[in-house]
C-alpha cells in the first residue's frame, strides 16, 4: 500500500472551507499501511525486552546509524533528556548547546528539572551551526569553582534557523573540538532523515561524527508516536535504566513500534516530496511580490519554510489572520481558505510541510498569502 495519504486524511477541503494546515509535520494521521501494521503487530512486554516488534525497530535504527543499539522510547523530548543523562554523572556537571537549539528552548529545561545539569549556551549562527571558536572557548578548565564541562549537543535538521542542514565539514570539527577535551557529543536528530535525504547521503555519513542520536518517528515519518535513541552498548544499558526511572517504560508496545517501521520502510522515501513542496511555497512566496509576506529559497533546505513577515506586522496576529475567514474573502477568492502556521518568532512564520500536504494546498496557501498581503498593506492592522 502506497504510503501518500488517503482522502479521508486530506488537509484539504473541510466543513469550513478549506484548510491547509502547516503548523508543524507532528499533526499527521497514521497511513493505512501504519494503522494495518499496528492492528496486526506481534507484541510481548518491552519492560522485559519481550517485544519482537519494538526489538526489530530498535536493532534496524540502530544499523541505519552504525551504532551498537537502540532504543525505544515516547517522544524526542525524553529521548534527548535521556541522552544528557547517560552522558552526564548529575549535578555539578554541564553541556555546551547553541542558544536556539531544541533541547534549550523547547524542553522545559528538563537537563535542569530532572538530571541536575547544566545548560551553557554557544550562539547560534543563521545555518544553525555554531561559532566553533566560541564553542571551544566555552570548555570549563578543571576548576573546583566551576562546573564540568561533559558534553556537547547539536541539532540536525535545525529547526528554528528553518530546518537547516548541518554540514559535514562542520560536524567533523565539532567532532576534533570534543575528541580533544575527552567530550561526547549527542545529536538532536529528530529529523536527522530529512538531512539526510537533503544531502543526498546515508544516515551514517551524518551520525559518524557523534556518539548518541535521538530520532523521532511522529514527524516526517508520519507515525503517532516514538523516538529512538541510539548509542553504544553501554550508553544504551545505562538509558534503560533512566528511561525506566522517567516514566517510559512501556509494555505491549509493538504496536506503536510497528508504525516506526512503516516509516522508516516507507515515510523515509518520501521525504523528498516534502521537500518540495517547502521549496514550491517558499519560491511562491518569493515569486509573489506581496508587500506582506516573502521567504527565502535558498535558505529553505528539507520540509521547512521560513515565511518573513514586514516588521509592523507582528506574527501572531498574522497567523490568526491567515487561519481565520475575512469578511470579503469567499467573494473575492471564490471560498474561504484557512492556513494554519506556527508564529516562530515575532516577524516570522513557520510552514512544516508533511504528507498530508498536497501541491493543490500549495496553490490555496499561496492564494491566501496574496489576499491578506494585499488587505494589510492596503489597511494595516485594525
Amino acid at each position: 500500500m502506497a504510503f501518500a495519504s488517503t482522502k479521508k486524511y486530506s488537509m484539504g477541503i473541510r466543513d469550513q472551507g478549506y484548510v491547509v494546515d502547516f503548523r508543524s509535520d507532528t499533526i499527521t494521521k497514521p497511513t493505512d499501511a501504519m494503522r494495518k501494521a499496528m492492528s496486526e503487530a506481534v507484541v510481548g512486554d518491552d519492560v522485559f525486552g519481550e517485544d519482537p516488534t519494538v526489538n526489530e525497530l530498535q536493532n534496524k535504527v540502530a544499523k541505519m546509524m552504525k551504532k551498537d543499539a537502540a532504543l525505544f522510547v515516547p517522544t524526542g523530548t525524553m529521548s534527548n533528556l535521556i541522552a544528557v543523562m547517560g552522558h552526564c554523572t548529575g549535578r555539578g556537571e554541564e553541556i555546551l548547546l547553541g542558544d536556539k537549539c531544541h533541547i534549550f528552548t523547547w524542553e522545559q529545561g528538563g537537563m535542569a528539572q530532572f538530571a541536575g545539569v547544566c545548560p551553557h549556551t554557544v550562539k547560534t549562527l543563521p545555518d544553525g551551526t555554531l561559532d566553533l571558536e566560541e564553542l571551544e572557548s566555552k570548555i570549563r578548565p578543571s576548576d573546583v569553582h566551576m562546573a564540568t564541562t561533559k558534553l556537547i549537543c547539536i541539532e540536525n535538521t535545525h529547526n528554528a534557523t528553518g530546518g537547516r542542514v548541518l554540514p559535514l565539514e562542520f560536524l567533523k570539527k565539532v567532532r576534533a573540538i570534543a575528541d580533544k577535551h575527552n567530550l561526547k557529543v549527542h545529536l538532536d536528530g529528530a529529523r536527522l532523515l530529512n538531512a539526510a535525504v537533503a544531502m543526498d547521503v546515508t544516515p551514517d555519513v551524518i551520525t559518524q561524527y557523534v556518539d548518541s542520536i535521538s530520532l523521532c518517528f511522529s514527524k516526517g515519518l508520519g507515525c503517532p508516536v516514538g523516538s529512538a535513541l541510539i548509542g553504544s552498548n553501554d550508553f544504551i544499558a545505562r538509558a534503560l535504566r533512566h528511561r525506566k526511572a522517567l516514566g517510559g517504560g512501556m509494555r505491549q508496545c509493538g504496536v506503536l513500534a510497528a508504525a516506526a517501521l512503516v516509516g522508516i520502510d516507507q515515510g523515509y522515501a518520501r521525504l523528498h516530496v516534502d521537500h518540495e513542496n517547502a521549496q514550491k511555497l517558499s519560491k511562491g512566496l518569493k515569486e509573489m511580490g506581496n508587500p506582506v509576506f516573502t521567504s527565502i529559497p535558498e535558505n529553505t533546505q528539507t520540509n521547512m519554510v521560513h515565511v518573513l513577515i514586514r516588521e509592523d506586522i507582528p506574527s501572531m496576529q498574522a497567523a490568526q489572520l491567515l487561519g481565520n475567514v475575512a469578511d470579503d474573502e469567499i467573494a473575492t477568492l471564490g471560498q474561504s481558505i484557512q492556513v494554519k502556521l506556527f508564529p516562530e518568532t515575532a516577524n516570522s512564520l513557520r510552514a512544516a510541510m508533511n504528507h498530508h500536504v498536497t501541491e493543490k494546498d500549495i496553490e490555496m496557501a499561496l492564494k491566501k498569502f496574496k489576499f491578506i498581503g494585499e488587505k494589510l498593506d492596503k489597511n494595516g492592522l485594525k
